[in-house]
């Protein structure tokens, strides 16, 4: 097979690629990723020194893509499918970057450094980056329901690559700070993710990983039994 996807089905930006992939039904090799096995390690670190997840390989092309947007654009640039996820319009395609970007940055960034101190050894959470990470993601929500009035995408009617970034990244943020009775446009914009199939066969994938995330308690009602 010509694409081989480099991840883990619990890690939140690797939903994001498969997100892409399953909504225009693109063949792949899911290739699961164990840092902890050397030779599974070995297999990514060849391609990407770096070692972050996911990475892309197009052996028909000899080439590796590493970064979730960008991944997605070389998606769309030579493995297009009826869902466009980047509109060609360069305004709207500019709102749908901004947009990809927000939610990685101001959505993922601040749940994964809550997440991250979590593992940390008792008495060794940094509360000042925790307190910051906190109100980062209060004032994203804020943002959020705002930019959701009357839209039922994050950019407009269709669903794009900000959606894909949308979703793992509410998904988890949500177990940690949960929106708000005020936010109505960004709860009923979550349930429509949660809904949508590519990401539904994500999560549904991953169940079997939720007992391994730090705060699997509070994670939707239908996941708790797998994360037991």
């Amino acid at each position: 097979m010509s694409l081989v996807l480099y991840g883990h089905p619990l890690a939140s930006f690797c939903h994001k690629v498969l997100i892409a992939l399953y909504e225009n039904g693109t063949p792949f090799e899911n290739r699961l990723v164990d840092l902890s096995d050397e030779n599974s390690r070995a297999d990514l670190f060849r391609f990407w020194p770096i070692g972050k997840m996911p990475l892309l390989r197009d052996e028909a092309r000899d080439s590796t893509i590493p970064e979730t947007s960008i991944i997605i654009e070389y998606l769309e640039q030579y493995y297009p499918g009826p869902v466009r996820l980047l509109p060609l319009e360069i305004d709207r395609a500019l709102q749908v970057r901004l947009w990809d970007r927000f939610f990685d940055n101001y959505v993922q960034a601040p749940m994964q450094s809550l997440v991250s101190n979590r593992r940390r050894p008792e008495g060794e959470a940094d509360e000042i980056e925790m307190a910051a990470s906190r109100s980062t993601l209060g004032t994203s929500y804020a943002m959020i329901e705002k930019q959701l009035a009357g839209k039922q995408w994050i950019s407009g009617d269709d669903f794009t690559m900000a959606d894909c970034a949308a979703a793992p990244a509410l998904f988890y943020a949500e177990t940690l700070i949960p929106f708000s009775p005020e936010q109505p446009n960004l709860s009923a914009y979550y349930d429509r993710l949660l809904t949508r199939p590519s990401f539904a066969r994500t999560l549904e994938e991953a169940r079997p990983y939720f007992k391994f995330y730090p705060y699997k308690e509070r994670l939707p009602a239908c996941f708790r039994d797998a994360a037991g």
